[in-house]
């Protein structure tokens, strides 16, 4: 089975090639069917190209290799070795609660209709921002907006460890308020350490086996 690489390159050569014969013969575009020939060349082929390739990009912007290839993301992917269950994103990494591959796009993007699409399009923003903008101190991120209890939820509802856990059945209404969003996992005291790239510089690493 072809590659995409190799499909968007076999397509890309077709297409110059064709474009090259039209030039030296540019009578065979008085036929109907050099017309059609000339309009593959130039347009559909090109286009189809150009479609795959993005269509592999975009997939390959969910990757977490992707989202730490940035600078000033690099604490963060560092922060997801804190050899301390205490921090949120380095427990669901380091035990596969998360797909290690997708481990930011799984807890960063919203898990609605649209939720896959603005985290592409934010990531369309941060490559500008690396390339043409003003790159922020890893301290001065913020989320575009506050992280939502339904993206924990798309994982863990449901969960027997989610709904027997004691944290969660300190009052009768406790449970209902984390699944309706008012009260945030990441409240005070609860999961509130994670990513703490601050204190990178004295923790204690886990090194994965391989």
């Amino acid at each position: 089975m072809l590659s995409w690489t190799t499909f968007e390159l076999l397509l890309t050569g077709v297409s110059a090639l064709i474009a090259i014969l039209l030039v030296f013969h540019a009578d065979l575009t008085r036929a109907r069917g050099g017309k059609i020939l000339a309009f593959s060349a130039l347009f559909l082929l090109p286009v189809i190209a150009l479609g795959a390739g993005l269509s592999r990009q975009m997939e390959q912007s969910k990757s977490t290799q992707f989202c730490l290839s940035c600078h000033v993301m690099e604490d963060y992917g560092k922060s997801l070795l804190v050899d301390d269950k205490s921090y949120v994103p380095a427990a669901h990494y380091q035990n596969n609660r998360v797909p290690r591959e997708q481990a930011c796009y799984t807890c960063h993007s919203d898990y609605t209709m649209y939720g896959g699409v603005t985290a592409k399009l934010r990531g369309l923003r941060h490559v500008y921002i690396q390339y043409l903008g003003r790159i922020p101190k890893p301290a001065e991120i913020r989320l575009y907006s506050a992280f939502n209890n339904r993206e924990c939820l798309h994982c863990h509802k449901g969960a027997r460890s989610f709904t027997e856990a004691p944290p969660h059945q300190k009052t009768s209404e406790l449970l209902d308020k984390i699944i309706n969003n008012e009260k945030s996992c990441m409240s005070s005291k609860c999961h509130d350490t994670i990513h703490d790239v601050d204190t990178l510089a004295d923790a204690k690493m886990w090194k994965a086996e391989h």
